[in-house]
């Protein structure tokens, strides 16, 4: 398994190697976009039908109702990996931070070119736990109190106020906190990092029900979640610099969300694992 989250500089590696146009730099296919919404959804105007992504915007005071996210999200035209904070920002001085703006398509591909793979749900949580047994975060044990020196994540009243104490607003550099047992770094925080397992809510269910043990496994046949009915989702794990205590805690390392394939947000990047053939391949 890769030690970090790839980078902006590995992912331009692969761009300039490749002329792979990422999701978010694309022009949006309005057949394609419509097969995930209710029949019937109005096209939007074609002013605001443009390449973009998602950003995160904080509001002007608390927020009653956490359950709407629409509430801190915005769709960003312009914004992309190369553009993360809006299309006029860059990444300049951000070699080192985990590229963002990214969908499930995109990090395939980049797999593809390093001769990688994503890894499943079960891996990267034996990844993320050390061999260690049993413990709410990477670190051991059901400490709280040290999150802020070992997780970039979100502290003071989200999404109002970030107090800033682990010392990023936003991403931060991989290898800026505690490596795990492993060596892997932002096992938590920072990005939520995706899986190659369909996000499926039953899924667990199912197989506690069959009163088995199974071994390594690969996740779910397919997508379910009925709060979103016409997306499939694959799992993302680790939580992101959005995550606090208030909100989510998805700092923990059972926390999982689900992530559309075509969906990008600057919260959202990847790493990648190889097996002992693709390593032999190279």
């Amino acid at each position: 398994m890769d030690i970090t989250e790839v980078t902006n500089a590995e992912f331009a590696k692969f761009i300039d190697a490749t002329g792979y146009v990422t999701m978010a730099e694309r022009e949006i296919d309005w057949n394609e976009m419509k097969k995930q919404l209710p029949e019937g959804t109005p096209k939007p105007h074609d002013s605001v039908l443009q390449p973009g992504s998602l950003m995160f915007k904080k509001t002007k005071s608390s927020v009653p109702n956490l359950y709407d996210f629409s509430q801190w999200w915005s769709w960003s035209i312009g914004t992309n990996w190369k553009h993360p904070s809006g299309p006029d920002s860059n990444i300049e001085g951000k070699d080192n931070h985990p590229v963002v703006h990214v969908c499930y398509e995109d990090a395939e591909a980049y797999c593809v070119w390093a001769g990688r793979r994503l890894p499943t749900e079960a891996e990267w949580e034996f990844a993320a736990r050390a061999n260690q047994q049993n413990t709410t975060y990477f670190w051991g044990g059901d400490d709280r109190s040290v999150l802020s020196k070992q997780a970039n994540s979100w502290e003071g009243e989200f999404p109002v106020n970030n107090t800033l104490e682990d010392g990023f607003e936003r991403t931060a550099p991989v290898k800026t906190y505690p490596a795990n047992n492993f060596g892997l770094f932002d096992m938590a925080g920072n990005v939520w990092e995706m899986t190659t397992d369909w996000y499926n809510l039953n899924y667990y269910n199912e197989v506690a029900a069959t009163n088995t043990t199974l071994v390594n496994p690969k996740g779910a046949n397919k997508a379910y979640n009925p709060n979103n009915p016409y997306i499939k989702e694959k799992i993302i794990k680790g939580g992101s610099f959005l995550c606090s205590d208030s909100y989510c805690a998805s700092y923990r390392v059972s926390s999982r969300m689900g992530t559309s394939l075509d969906s990008s947000a600057e919260h959202v990047g990847f790493r990648t694992v190889a097996t002992p053939d693709m390593l032999a391949k190279k």
